[in-house]
């Protein structure tokens, strides 16, 4: 194996399919992204270079761009806190319970791996005015809000909810993290605290935290990214309605690539949200520190 190893040839063989394939699927698109976003590029005409038009265009013209950038924010932000902070929330609980664990486990996992398309017809569903939630609500004489076609507030409540469902959703991908993570902390550490006089309160603060710091990077990278990307609820559950107010970045990419064939438009978007993930992510693994502690 180590003669394999020292031989470059070999690891060049071994290597050049996937490089190839990721440099023809991610690289090379990137760049084209990246030159399409300095042109004027419909449907049927090639591209021409326009410089800096779309990006100008983006940040001073355009409303709906405005609207989707800051519910993307709102929404990543919400995200971020919400999923990390019940996520390790429900690690922690079912580490410590005996009974039921694996049940509850896979109860709180599955929405993860049912199709955000279909959750999104479905919660569409449930939020209609005139049926679902406010019909039940309207039995016991109580008139439900416009769950999904309030316009009103800096916020509205349609974000509110797309937000919510996401929680429910997402929640348990953060919780199987952080689970992985905690098993692995040796036991022997929690029995030493106690030994010393430690609570349970006082172990999760000096033990649980600092040693589930890395995951914390992770996780929170991955819901980061992934809320800044986020497309299928919101496209299911409004598409970007009413009046472009639940718009994120993702919706409006696709409308502008897809429903008005602005190519170099939507190009230049992608762009905006690829530095704004790159951002982040660069943002978070600065900002949070991870220390080595040797067993």
């Amino acid at each position: 194996m180590d003669r394999i190893l020292r031989d470059k040839k070999a690891i060049f063989i071994f290597v050049a399919p996937a490089l190839t394939l990721f440099i023809v699927v991610l690289v090379i698109p990137i760049f084209q992204m990246i030159f399409y976003s300095f042109c004027n590029y419909a449907a049927l005409t090639p591209p021409e270079f326009i410089g800096w038009a779309n990006y100008k265009k983006l940040f001073t013209n355009d409303q709906t761009f405005r609207i989707a950038l800051k519910n993307s924010i709102f929404f990543m932000i919400f995200s971020a806190v919400t999923q990390q902070v019940i996520g390790l929330f429900l690690a922690v609980l079912l580490t410590n319970i005996k009974r039921g664990r694996n049940l509850f486990k896979n109860i709180i996992y599955l929405p993860c791996v049912l199709s955000s398309a279909a959750l999104g017809l479905l919660w569409a569903f449930l939020f209609n005015p005139k049926i679902g939630i406010n019909a039940l609500l309207a039995k016991f004489g109580v008139r439900g809000p416009l769950w999904l076609m309030d316009s009103k507030g800096f916020i509205p409540l349609p974000m509110w909810v797309i937000a919510f469902v996401a929680l429910w959703q997402y929640v348990g991908q953060n919780m199987m993290l952080y689970m992985a993570q905690i098993t692995g902390i040796s036991k022997e550490l929690y029995e030493a605290s106690y030994v010393d006089g430690a609570n349970k309160r006082q172990s999760f603060r000096y033990i649980t935290m600092p040693l589930v710091r890395p995951m914390v990077i992770t996780s929170l990278s991955l819901n980061c990214i992934g809320s800044l990307k986020f497309f299928d609820l919101v496209y299911n559950m409004t598409q970007g309605g009413p009046n472009h107010r639940t718009e994120v970045l993702a919706t409006e990419l696709y409308a502008e690539g897809f429903n008005y064939f602005k190519y170099g438009y939507a190009s230049a978007i992608s762009v905006v949200l690829l530095i704004m993930c790159l951002a982040v992510t660069l943002i978070i693994r600065k900002a949070i520190k991870v220390e080595t502690y040797e067993s």
